[in-house]
């Protein structure tokens, strides 16, 4: 048996992503499988374009950067809940509510084979979300869904000749990312650094990939190879 957290990017779900409705079928196929080899799985959704627009909408009001947080965290209960009505009537043994904090999800992960959750508090993403879960766990590896396709040391959208890597240690991802500090509500980077620290502290395996490719995440939750960047303690 093994124990593996998800965590897909919000901008998996959005109606631009081509072929969507195939993409949350093949998520649900990855999951009854990963199920019937008594697999234990938590998947933490993020918010994406909603939230970002919702925060976005309300900046103009609001000042205090936590009340935003909640907006956002709001938008990726939301999107929880959407993948886990999909596991649940497809027949999957799925956490009947989205737990709202790491406790809670842990507890009902020790009693159902699947933990389906959005944010937790104001302060970090659904990337540390997702991180903290694994830790609190035990589980073998983090995998962080999202729709690049590795780490880059410069954002590639900006700089086309930006470098890509296969393998990082947990410290060199932290050179990348920066600091552990959340400053702005909707803020998205690869990893959520405040994550990033704390796997870094734990030596949790981090798994990043482009979740766009469905397939991708299958390889990553069953430890196979997989297109994307490895972040461990030392060297492939």
């Amino acid at each position: 048996m093994t124990t593996v957290i998800v965590a897909l990017g919000g901008s998996l779900l959005r109606p631009e992503i081509e072929e969507r409705h195939t993409w949350l079928e093949g998520l649900v196929s990855i999951i009854r499988d990963r199920v019937s080899m008594n697999d234990r799985i938590g998947i933490v959704v993020g918010g994406g374009a909603p939230a970002r627009e919702g925060i976005e909408l309300a900046r103009a009001l609001i000042s205090d950067e936590s009340h935003l947080d909640k907006i956002g965290i709001a938008a990726t209960r939301l999107n929880a809940t959407i993948v886990r009505e999909a596991l649940s009537d497809n027949g999957i043994p799925v956490s009947g509510t989205i737990p709202k904090s790491i406790d809670e999800a842990v507890l009902l992960l020790e009693k159902r084979q699947v933990v389906v959750m959005g944010g937790t508090n104001p302060g970090h993403t659904t990337d540390a979300v997702a991180i903290r879960f694994a830790i609190s766990s035990n589980a073998e590896r983090c995998i962080i869904a999202t729709n690049v396709p590795k780490v880059f040391d410069e954002d590639p959208k900006k700089n086309p000749t930006a470098r890509s890597y296969d393998f990082l240690t947990h410290r060199q991802l932290l050179e990348i990312v920066g600091t552990s500090v959340h400053s702005k509500a909707g803020d998205s980077q690869v990893v959520d650094p405040i994550g990033a620290q704390e796997a870094h502290d734990c030596e949790m395996p981090l798994n990043i990939l482009d979740g766009r490719k469905i397939e991708l995440i299958k390889e990553a939750i069953i430890g196979g190879d997989f297109k994307g960047t490895k972040i461990g303690v030392s060297g492939p």
